[in-house]
């Protein structure tokens, strides 16, 4: 009976510890539901159908023309690891100048650009300077004496 128990334990044991290596999964942004997406068509929606079909989206375009967009992600990662990105789709609907839908785009992970730092230095445009000129070279460049109206000046 006591070796029972004993194996038990060590089973549960192990169910524990390999249950602890196990990948979470997050869904991050819109739920995507893929009946809904299709019924959102050009020239038959206007912007107060799809957000009542689709809701409100992500974010909208700042500029440009018109567009709403519908981001989500899938993210899978194991403990004490960071997370990485298992499936990832953006629905963008783009309206015309009435507020009727002109288009509809799906993208998926395979746009998704990868950004990595360059070691310690942020690349930039411009020249290289020294220390000397960084130090000295805005001498003669600002106002000089009585040059300009500045903080109690006429």
């Amino acid at each position: 009976m006591m070796k029972k128990a004993a194996l038990s334990c060590l089973v549960l044991g192990g169910v524990a510890a390999l249950s602890g290596c196990s990948s979470i999964r997050e869904t991050r942004g819109y739920i995507t539901d893929n009946v809904l997406l299709a019924t959102v068509q050009p020239g038959i929606d206007n912007q107060r159908s799809v957000e009542g079909t689709l809701g409100r989206p992500t974010f909208e375009s700042q500029y440009g023309e018109p567009t709403w967009y519908y981001v989500s992600s899938v993210t899978g990662r194991k403990p004490f690891v960071r997370p990485k990105i298992d499936t990832h789709g953006v629905l963008a609907v783009k309206f015309d100048e009435a507020g009727n839908v002109a288009a509809v785009e799906r993208s998926g992970i395979e746009d998704v650009v990868y950004l990595r730092p360059d070691g310690d230095k942020t690349p930039t445009l411009g020249r290289e300077r020294t220390f000397l000129e960084d130090l000295f070279g805005n001498i003669g460049q600002v106002g000089g004496v009585g040059g300009g109206a500045g903080p109690g000046g006429p």
